[in-house]
């Protein structure tokens, strides 16, 4: 799977974009909630986990794979919402997350985000490790607990967490490159 400059792009995406999203949830743990440094890191490693979905989506096939697509872009147009409700905010703006009408939107667009995690898990078990979709399907469930209620210890270790799954993933994609995901129609 890593061995065109695309898929070794995409693999790359497994280290690099849940490495920002850790350093993002740190900060907004140390710095607090509406720090603006964080936000921008934040917005990386959202665009970073766009990436990422790309690489599952190329794992998977079939009716999965497609709504994985679709869940995943809604989920990362949340994840990114979210990081500029947190720039708004640092400058004083109205958070859309207390915000009526139309900026109720970004609560479904960001628990997409999650979903999407587990359908990735789902799609992790005929190619990684079994451990790996465990674990990320338990990030999926404690994700939204971390961010929605902020609590940034939980958060930490969420995104501790999935650098260590997609690690374990890269790690096996780049041994066996050529190795054919299992169906999961």
């Amino acid at each position: 799977m890593t061995s065109t400059p695309l898929g070794r792009l995409l693999t790359a995406s497994l280290l690099v974009a849940p490495a920002i999203y850790l350093i993002a949830d740190l900060l907004y743990a140390t710095r607090g909630w509406d720090d603006p440094t964080a936000a921008v890191a934040h917005v990386l490693g959202a665009v970073g986990y766009t990436v990422v979905m790309v690489r599952l989506v190329t794992l998977g096939n079939g009716r999965l794979a497609a709504v994985l697509l679709i869940v995943g872009a809604l989920g990362a147009a949340g994840n990114v919402a979210y990081g500029f409700n947190t720039i708004h905010v640092s400058i004083g703006d109205t958070d859309l997350v207390d915000a009526t009408g139309v900026a109720v939107l970004i609560k479904p667009l960001g628990l997409c985000f999650p979903l999407t995690l587990l359908l990735g898990a789902v799609v992790l078990r005929g190619v990684a490790p079994t451990w790996t979709a465990a674990l990320l399907a338990a990030s999926a469930i404690v994700w939204p607990v971390a961010h929605i209620a902020n609590i940034g210890w939980l958060a930490v270790a969420v995104n501790a967490a999935l650098v260590a799954v997609f690690s374990a993933v890269a790690a096996a994609l780049y041994r066996a490159p050529h190795r054919v995901p299992v169906s999961t129609t």
